[in-house]
């Protein structure tokens, strides 16, 4: 840690290097070693090291390196060579303990988990997430939205582990930063565009504006646009799996003097998207008797056969659907605005201001199945089940940082928090179609019943969250010992949230025996303490052990029938890491194991209620549940050109039995969307070519089966993922002209097929049905720089 020491200061002034795509699949860019005199001959042409990154996983500007947390980082020219352009993206594991996944077959909702904390329906409004997401610092509190299109990102950070001492809330997994391009005051455009299959074309532009005194000024526009991955055969609606996303920004950063800056940024951002088709995975598996479709009734354990013109398609994913049904798009509309301000009363301190506004608007429209899912009728019966909801949410935020220095021997941040939210939603779920009476045919049904003041609605709720907090985090290197680092932190958190269940089946709740609204409220006081002691072996290879908590906010489940409140689930984590450069920083390799022991387990039970009504109930768990684990990255640059990389992840689970509520019995319960092993590897080549820079970039992603649902022991499908870029860079076109990149890119290049998602909960009426991955996409991309 000692090239930190140095750095300190200018780090935390912004001076320090930029940061450049580095993680286990990204490239860094050549950089030339400090010499004291000349290299001998033989070593001219040897390939130069790998490049400090730095990153904010400390509230302050860090060397990754020298910074005693499991991070990952993607920098912009690895989003770039997997052509990620949402967080969806990032599902196919371009960091093998981040797991990222839709909630149902929605594009507009994502589960987003790290070590094994990945919480399922955590998009309802008084339901909360198991890992922060953070644009910029500033908390994003809800699943839905978090698909739409990025805005020019300069890197992702991955900080495994509970983050309960600086980022706090609702992170007991870790946290997901985001850190956007700032506004320069120098001119400078960039513009992308862009064209693939499934009628696929995007387009990029984003201008920095000349400085006008002490202001500088940053437009960033993004349209990404993909037709239909399963076609819908009803005339006139949309298909299953497609997107338009649509997102501006602008940036304003006014420095009046070198100790102050200001930056005021806003955003609106459109997704319109449809969900994934659920497809039947198999029929009967559980071998009941079958009576024909035709039968007016279907005895106890018995199952009714298949309309004849439903198919059942299992190991491929169906690029038709069997069944028309009406489907319009779902519509994610968010909007924010966020002040940061930054004072520099002299060179060891740093005060900080981060105020923000964010709402969310969403109107949802998922007919998802057809015939391949519950409700399960026979002859003239209503079928097809149409999800449609309505989401609402915003939230305010404002935090207080000092960030700096006590002399040469104490770095410390410290802070104060407020956050502030009123989220609120319905649901309605209308069948659309009819069958005939021999299932050979159908009938679109009246639509008045999926307009919005015309629906029967299942559920109508709305929950407000108050959190309140005060932190702080010091790292003491004692001069006499300088190779070695304490780090002592903690937060205080005062959480409020209350809640009210306004509808269930379109009328006022009726429990135990009681008509009338449904209430809850929590409150919840408590304290998250972090020790670190880190210790540098040598200046390039440092290890170091973390003690650390987090946990997830209480709530209640606006599906259920009781709207019973839960408790917060805490999580203890104990971490070794080894961070190094070797050989001449040619070679780095990160490594982590860690044991993470997590009580109050919030456990999702779900069931369908008769008319098809979707039910989820959540409990707190006893016992402990404890994950283990193992987290490798490493990069390799092999020759001046080639750059190698690596991650690895294992995740070993150990989780109670718990009770099932709707049936009182002890069953077992596992950890969803969590692999036991995942792994990627990646090449990247760079090399002059015809006055430009050739780069190439190859990276495969492997993960084992998971589970879909924490009650269901039947697992999806393992994957494996190959994504594939090449490009011609710094095409010159001549004296005050652009530089141009002309890239091939393909996402899924072998065209690999897997269910993601998998539904065992209908077995003795239907089967599985469960979702498939995106098909193989490519594309050619033009890029244009001054």
């Amino acid at each position: 840690m000692h090239r930190q020491t140095k750095l300190r200061l200018q780090l935390m002034l912004g001076t320090a290097l930029l940061s450049t795509p580095v993680s286990a699949l990204a490239q860094t860019a050549p950089s030339q070693p400090a010499q004291t005199q000349p290299a001998p001959a033989a070593a001219a042409n040897a390939p130069v090291g790998l490049d400090d990154i730095v990153v904010t996983a400390t509230k302050r500007e860090t060397n990754l390196q020298d910074t005693p947390i499991s991070i990952s980082v993607l920098g912009s020219e690895a989003l770039a060579n997997r052509h990620v352009q949402s967080l969806m993206d990032l599902a196919d594991g371009a960091v093998p303990s981040l797991r990222v996944a839709t909630f149902e077959a929605r594009q507009s909702a994502l589960t987003i988990g790290i070590r094994g904390i990945v919480p399922n329906d955590a998009n309802q409004p008084a339901r909360e997430q198991g890992v922060g997401v953070y644009v910029d610092g500033v908390y994003l509190a809800r699943q839905h939205g978090l698909a739409s299109a990025l805005l020019d990102i300069e890197r992702v950070e991955v900080l495994k582990g509970p983050q309960g001492t600086l980022f706090g809330r609702n992170t007991e997994g870790g946290a997901l930063s985001l850190v956007t391009k700032k506004p320069t005051g120098v001119f400078g455009m960039r513009a992308v565009a862009g064209v693939g299959n499934l009628d696929s074309y995007n387009s990029e532009l984003h201008v920095d504006f000349p400085a006008l005194g002490d202001f500088a000024f940053k437009v960033d526009g993004v349209i990404q646009v993909q037709g239909p991955v399963t076609k819908n055969i009803l005339p006139g609606e949309e298909g299953f799996g497609q997107y338009d996303r649509r997102g501006l920004r602008f940036q304003t950063r006014w420095t009046p003097s070198d100790d102050f800056t200001a930056t005021l940024a806003a955003d609106i951002g459109k997704d319109k998207n449809t969900p994934f088709y659920s497809q039947l995975l198999n029929f009967n598996p559980n071998g009941l008797p079958v009576v024909p479709w035709t039968s007016t009734t279907v005895p106890s354990g018995s199952i009714r056969d298949l309309a004849p013109i439903v198919q059942v398609e299992g190991s491929e994913r169906m690029t038709q659907a069997d069944i028309g049904v009406p489907q319009q798009w779902s519509v994610d509309d968010t909007r924010g605005v966020d002040l940061h301000l930054s004072y520099r009363p002299n060179d060891s301190l740093e005060i900080r201001s981060i105020t923000a506004y964010r709402d969310l608007d969403v109107e949802q429209y998922d007919n998802i199945a057809g015939a391949h899912r519950p409700p399960v009728v026979g002859p003239n019966g209503n079928f097809s089940r149409y999800s449609l909801a309505g989401f609402w949410q915003h939230q305010f935020s404002q935090e207080l940082q000092a960030v700096g220095s006590l002399g040469d021997s104490i770095d410390y941040v410290g802070g104060v928090f407020y956050f502030k939210e009123t989220v609120s939603d319905d649901a309605s779920t209308p069948s659309t179609n009819r069958w005939n009476a021999d299932g050979t045919g159908y009938t679109i049904l009246d639509p008045t019943p999926t307009i919005r003041g015309f629906r029967s609605l299942d559920r109508k709720s709305t929950a407000h969250s108050e959190s309140k907090a005060i932190y702080g985090q010091a790292t003491w290197t004692p001069a006499q010992m300088q190779a070695l680092h304490l780090t002592v932190g903690g937060r205080y958190t005062w959480d409020d949230k209350d809640g009210t269940l306004e509808l269930i089946n379109n009328k006022l709740p009726v429990y135990a025996g009681v008509t009338g609204e449904l209430h809850f409220a929590t409150s919840v006081d408590r304290f998250d303490p972090l020790v670190t002691l880190a210790y540098d072996l040598s200046d390039n290879v440092n290890v170091y052990g973390k003690y650390s908590t987090g946990y997830r906010a209480g709530g209640a489940s606006s599906r259920s029938l009781s709207y019973r409140s839960f408790d917060p689930e805490e999580v203890k984590a104990y971490e070794l890491g080894l961070k190094s450069d070797l050989f001449d920083r040619r070679v780095r390799l990160n490594a982590a194991i860690y044991q993470m022991d997590r009580t109050d387990s919030q456990i999702d039970f779900s069931y369908v209620e008769d008319g098809g009504r979707n039910t989820l109930d959540t409990m707190n768990a006893e016992g402990t549940t404890k994950i283990r684990g193992v987290e490798l990255e490493g990069q390799f640059r092999a020759t001046e050109n080639l750059t190698l990389s690596a991650g690895y992840a294992f995740t070993d689970i150990s989780i109670p039995d718990a009770v099932n509520p709707r049936t009182g019995t002890s069953q077992p319960v596992f950890i969803i969307y969590t692999p036991e092993n995942a792994a990627n590897v990646a090449a990247d080549w760079s090399s002059p070519f015809m006055g430009g820079t050739l780069k190439a970039h190859i990276d495969a992603n492997y993960a084992d089966a998971t589970h879909s649902f924490e009650q269901y022991a039947v697992k999806n499908d393992s994957s494996f993922i190959v994504n594939a870029r090449v490009a011609v860079a710094d095409i010159q076109t001549g004296a005050g002209g652009p530089l141009l990149e002309v890239a091939l890119w393909s996402r899924n290049l072998l065209d690999e097929t897997y269910v993601y998602r998998r539904d065992p909960a209908n077995r003795n009426t239907l089967g599985d049905y469960g979702n498939f991955n995106n098909p193989r996409t490519f594309g050619i991309e033009l890029r244009a720089s001054y």
